[in-house]
């Protein structure tokens, strides 16, 4: 079955647009999200094609300058919308402006039903090769090794950090139903909670959302809550949610438990990284490489990266022997800097920018929105590809060859 195209109907005639979405429903084929009674201004409309993600948009040309206007925006701010203007009656004039600003598809709701109808199908025809461009926006998926590895820490710190990149809007949102870390450590007093955006998430929109989130400037969090172990989340939900997310943000950085939650799991699958946090002990690497397994199991091996958190110099643990362990090059490593984390903690903000400790969050922050993160260096053994005993093998057989041609 066809899913349906959600659109959005500007008109400030309350009449029309009524008609407008009862011929729709006879129609068939789109949904109405929303019904927007004027044109609103450029802020407030790109919120809403945030919040509803149309794909069509009708506009009513009665007052032809704001609608022109609004019209402009739309293919500004949502060049992947498809316009379609309504009139009761069409006017020479009108038609003529509608053309120039870019608009092909007009239709007068004095006529039959018949015409929004082929409007219709010629948009869902357009459609189904015009790329939905409302919003380009990553998703990060922060995974314990086991718990205790600060794994919270890291992801709120990095969330700060990409927060505070030019032209940044991040959402770190915490999927720790358990026990939940985030709230403590900046020190959240919110009333909402992750479950509340997800019982909400069939009808999430632009005055909704502000009452889940709480926002510090360029960053929003939605914490995990009061603790609910026996809860969960379903998939479903969590994927409306995301999807909401994605049109409102640059960067969303979503905190797990680690216990593999089956909605865990589907956020896995949507991200660019899956970061896998572990410290410098054998159990946590132990167990960062049986997560690591699960993770291929899944086919979600290529999207890992390791996280090394309390790194510290003189560590029997070292960065090369986590690598040998879990079997993946270390992306990021944050040093052992308990005083700081400490005081950052008790003071709800994240570790000073200026320290060692701050300094990598930072270069982590960029690493990751980089269209073309730089190549970790490698070390002289990796240049080599051939088990030891294979590479004695063709060596062994190489000197038979020459001896070969030398005797």
């Amino acid at each position: 079955m066809a899913s349906l195209i959600p659109a959005l109907i500007l008109s400030p005639d309350d009449l029309l647009a009524g008609d407008l979405e009862r011929t729709l429903n006879v129609t068939g084929g789109v949904s109405v999200v929303r019904r927007i009674g004027g044109y609103p201004r450029e802020h407030e409309l790109l919120r809403m094609l945030r919040a509803h993600a149309p794909r069509l948009v009708f506009v009513d040309v009665a007052a032809i300058e704001e609608a022109l206007e609004a019209i402009a925006s739309v293919e500004a701010q949502a060049p992947g919308a498809y316009i379609i203007a309504v009139a009761r009656q069409a006017r020479q004039a009108d038609l003529v402006a509608l053309m120039r600003a870019g608009v092909r598809e007009f239709v007068s709701l004095d006529g039959a039903g018949d015409e929004v109808a082929a409007a219709v199908a010629r948009s869902a025809a357009a459609l189904a090769v015009w790329p939905d461009t409302v919003a380009a926006c990553e998703l990060m998926t922060f995974l314990p090794s086991k718990p205790g590895a600060g794994c919270s820490t890291v992801a709120a710190n990095a969330a700060v950090a990409l927060a505070g990149l030019p032209e940044s809007r991040v959402l770190l949102a915490d999927f720790d139903l358990n026990c939940g870390m985030i709230g403590f450590l900046l020190h959240l007093t919110a009333e909402r909670s992750i479950v509340d955006a997800a019982e909400h998430a069939a009808v999430l929109d632009e005055q909704i959302w502000p009452k889940l989130v709480v926002s510090r400037g360029a960053l929003d969090v939605i914490p995990a809550g009061p603790m609910q172990p026996g809860f969960r989340i379903d998939p479903a939900q969590v994927r409306y949610v995301i999807n909401f997310a994605r049109r409102n943000y640059t960067v969303v950085c979503a905190d797990l438990s680690g216990l593999m939650e089956r909605f865990a799991v589907e956020l896995m699958h949507e991200s660019k990284y899956i970061f896998l946090v572990c410290t410098p002990e054998l159990g946590s690497v132990y167990l960062a490489r049986q997560k690591l397994d699960f993770l291929r199991s899944l086919e979600l091996g290529d999207r890992v990266r390791v996280l090394l958190n309390r790194a510290q110099r003189g560590s029997p643990v070292n960065e090369q022997e986590v690598e040998k362990v879990v079997g993946l090059p270390v992306w990021a490593s944050f040093p052992n800097d308990y005083r700081r984390v400490d005081r950052a903690v008790r003071e709800g903000r994240p570790v000073e920018s200026s320290s060692e400790l701050g300094r990598r969050f930072q270069e982590f922050a960029r690493r990751i929105v980089s269209k073309d993160p730089p190549a970790r260096p490698q070390r002289f053994i990796e240049y080599f590809t051939l088990s030891p005993a294979r590479f004695a093998l063709e060596r062994k057989g190489k000197a038979k060859r020459d001896n070969g041609r030398h005797g």
